[in-house]
């Protein structure tokens, strides 16, 4: 079961750099009003959303003790930036503040997961 545990740690860890790669590689187009989102955004967070939701459920089964408001913070969160890049996904350019916001909360997802014990 641990080795099937960290194989989906490796896999959300993927998610978790397409999607900020993504925003990373959009941040000079933010400076200048033509960011847009990258389908590697929007790939990165449903692979965060399937590989998490297999952690909880991975880790419940192995009998281990599972934080659940961290978790509904750290989904809320992930819902909000998979909601944002979904519906504005075809969009040619993305206001700023917005394209600005999916970093923010996923560099704040990034945060709650590793410093939040």
């Amino acid at each position: 079961m641990g080795v099937l545990i960290h194989l989906f740690v490796g896999l959300h860890i993927i998610g978790i750099a397409a999607l900020l790669g993504g925003f990373f590689t959009q941040m000079k187009a933010m400076g200048k009003g033509t960011a847009r989102f990258v389908p590697a955004m929007l790939h990165g967070a449903l692979t965060m959303l399937v590989t998490g939701v297999a952690l909880v459920g991975l880790n419940q089964a192995d009998g281990s003790t599972v934080n659940t408001v961290k978790i509904g913070v750290k989904l809320a969160l992930l819902i909000v930036i998979l909601g944002l890049v979904y519906v504005k996904r075809d969009d040619e350019t993305v206001d700023k503040r917005l394209f600005g916001l999916v970093g923010l909360l996923t560099v704040t997802n990034i945060f709650i997961a590793v410093l939040w014990t």
